[in-house]
């Protein structure tokens, strides 16, 4: 029974993980990179769309984005969606296609984008934390001897600390990747 409990805890560890991982990848580096773009969902015919679904999306340089629309009536509602988005880039649309041109970051925009990952990863410690406070409780729960017990709880504290050593490792990778020029 214990073994389920620690399976479940690192499946939801793993989960958590993932979830970081992609919210990083929300966080621009100063290189083009149309995850950015997820937030925006134009109205199309009245109904919120995600942008994929209505244009091809390409990054022809490292610091742009053009946004080529199936339908050429939907590229005032594209363009309304990223300004609402609020992205902090400027659409620059010809009439036929959209073009985000990400700037240079300044060092004070890369300090800000570290603090936000730095955040995006203490969120993902504190799951790990709900989970095992979780898993502790669940094992509490079964009528097992008390050394099982502390066996399984400490099993679930050596899963915690690797997974906050994953965390630290990747929130590492992605500070390096804000602060390069």
């Amino acid at each position: 029974m214990t073994e389920e409990i620690l399976l479940e805890a690192e499946e939801k560890m793993k989960k958590a993980i993932s979830i970081m991982e992609e919210r990083f990848l929300n966080v621009r580096a100063g290189r083009a990179n149309p995850k950015i773009l997820d937030k925006a969902t134009p109205l199309y015919y009245g109904v919120e769309t995600p942008l994929i679904q209505l244009a091809t999306i390409s990054v022809p340089e490292a610091r742009k984005i053009v946004i080529k629309p199936f339908d050429r009536s939907s590229i005032g509602a594209i363009e309304k969606a990223i300004f609402e988005a609020n992205i902090g880039l400027t659409p620059n649309n010809n009439g036929e296609v959209i073009t985000l041109v990400i700037p240079e970051l300044t060092e004070d925009r890369r300090k800000e984008y570290v603090k936000e990952a730095k955040a995006l990863s203490e969120d993902a410690k504190i799951a790990l934390r709900n989970i095992r406070q979780d898993a502790n409780s669940d094992i509490k729960k079964l009528e097992i001897p008390e050394d099982e017990q502390k066996t399984s709880m400490d099993q679930i504290q050596n899963l915690i600390n690797k997974y906050n050593k994953i965390i630290d490792d990747k929130l590492k990778i992605k500070e390096t990747e804000l602060m390069e020029i």
